[in-house]
């Protein structure tokens, strides 16, 4: 049996009986334990383990920050009362000394993760990272959860991608093998002197007031633990507006070719991520800069230096929304062929492992762009269709993006966006005439229906005829 996650509900599901212990982190949620791992297979401590759903992941539309803070906070009290060290540790810490509300809290402690358990009840705590000493703490309503991990070290990693095995230490060896300084901080928040909440082992808190990303130890290593390293430090340059040190810079381009190693789920959770962000042009520099990009989208990459990859970068720049299939369409529209797009884009959404959602947007994008574009010579009943699409607005926003690069007036958009704000039934008024009405007036169905229908809708969309009796006489020409 095995631990299952749905990324669109953010649920997880333990079934029933035991299951293979599973890493449980931000970038990658599920993978299984190498085959030298299976036989200290974990069993599940509790029968409240079985069949049993819960919300870990809720969405941060649902999260309360201040909610979520306070109980990391009475996370690290409890244990700290039970006689336990215990830090926020990580990415929390990270983001509080930029400034920034974290997303979620993490928790590192000298509790063993059965301690953990029996602190904080099995109804309370599911063993999802047990084997790498994690343990999930559920919180009330609007609260989240924290996950809390023990202090270790971890063997090295033969296959680049987890450790052969953990090994329960102390802070120091703990904050001694994560990535990089800005992420090996621990944050005492229950400490009254502010000087001295800060855990520091890897000269962090400087890099972060300097604004440099530097890896913990020798680079090479940090990254040939965890190719995926490689990405990510892509995208804290990129997001957290850092100064790479030259030593990482020189580290993945020296192992630039195994990011290939890592999973397409793991790879494309990053990818989103980057794209997802306002500082997107940046991070895709960087990953052409640092020679990832030739492994992970050779096609775009062979645009390097061209006026199209310009263009692709000022568009990137000029976005406004964040969603991931926005940037996609962007970046894919020169590398695909008008002829065979849907094509192309499935087959690099079977490349990337993307969400139907994200695939269908990204085709609709595409497909939908030339008449967009065309305008303002384009007929209201093909753009009636566009206009009427829940997923106008990101459209709208490429549209301006490329029209903006291009210095093309913005005029015929504009025009566009402000009709949209017409009631529904001035710009989607009902047909004046449907298949049952071609029944009645004697037609039989048949394939032809469909497109007599179509160009009725489409006259009087235009305007070309206003009544069902003009639409019916249209219709009876049509089929005759």
């Amino acid at each position: 049996m095995r631990v299952w996650r749905n990324w669109q509900t953010r649920r997880i599901q333990v079934p029933v009986g035991n299951y293979r212990p599973w890493r449980f982190d931000s970038s990658h949620p599920h993978f299984p334990l190498p085959p030298e791992q299976q036989a200290s297979r974990t069993r599940c401590a509790s029968a409240s383990c079985r069949s049993r759903i819960v919300a870990l992941h809720t969405s941060p539309r649902t999260v309360d920050p201040k909610a979520a803070r306070d109980f990391a906070v009475e996370v690290v009290r409890k244990l700290r009362e039970s006689g336990y060290v215990t830090y926020w540790a990580g990415g929390s810490v990270r983001d509080l000394l930029l400034g920034r509300t974290p997303k979620d809290y993490d928790v590192a402690t000298s509790a063993r993760p059965d301690e953990v358990r029996r602190l904080f009840g099995p109804k309370r705590t599911i063993p999802i990272g047990v084997a790498f000493g994690i343990i999930t703490v559920i919180g009330p309503a609007r609260a989240g959860h924290v996950e809390v991990a023990t202090f270790r070290r971890d063997s090295p990693y033969a296959d680049g991608r987890h450790p052969d095995h953990v090994e329960f230490s102390d802070p120091r060896h703990d904050a001694m093998r994560r990535d990089f300084t800005i992420n090996g901080l621990f944050y005492d928040p229950l400490e009254a002197d502010p000087d001295r909440r800060v855990i520091d082992y890897v000269g962090g808190k400087s890099d972060i007031e300097r604004r440099l990303l530097r890896a913990i130890g020798d680079a090479h290593a940090r990254f040939g633990e965890d190719w995926l390293r490689m990405l990510r430090a892509v995208r804290f340059t990129a997001t957290y507006e850092l100064t790479p040190d030259a030593e990482v810079i020189k580290a993945v381009r020296a192992h630039a070719d195994k990011i290939l190693g890592i999973s397409p789920e793991r790879i494309t959770a990053e990818m989103q991520m980057m794209l997802e962000h306002p500082r997107r042009r940046r991070a895709v520099e960087l990953l052409r800069d640092w020679g990832l990009l030739r492994e992970i989208f050779p096609e775009l990459d062979r645009l390097a230096g061209t006026a199209t990859w310009h263009d692709r970068m000022e568009i990137l720049d000029r976005l406004e929304h964040r969603a991931f299939a926005l940037s996609l369409a962007v970046l894919l529209e020169p590398v695909t062929k008008r002829s065979e797009l849907r094509r192309e884009l499935r087959s690099a959404a079977r490349r990337w492992r993307l969400s139907n959602h994200v695939r269908d947007t990204t085709i609709w994008l595409l497909e939908t762009l030339p008449v967009i574009d065309s305008l303002p010579g384009c007929a209201w009943s093909a753009l009636q269709p566009i206009v009427i699409d829940g997923r106008f607005e990101l459209l709208a926003d490429l549209i301006q993006a490329r029209w903006t690069v291009q210095r093309r007036p913005l005029e015929p958009l504009q025009a566009l966006r402000a009709k949209c704000r017409l009631p529904a039934a001035e710009i989607d008024p009902p047909p004046l005439l449907t298949g049952d009405d071609l029944k009645q007036a004697g037609w039989r169905p048949g394939p032809e229906f469909g497109r007599v229908l179509q160009a009725v809708r489409a006259a009087q969309l235009d305007g070309t005829i206003a009544t069902r009796d003009e639409a019916l006489a249209m219709a009876n020409d049509l089929l005759q």
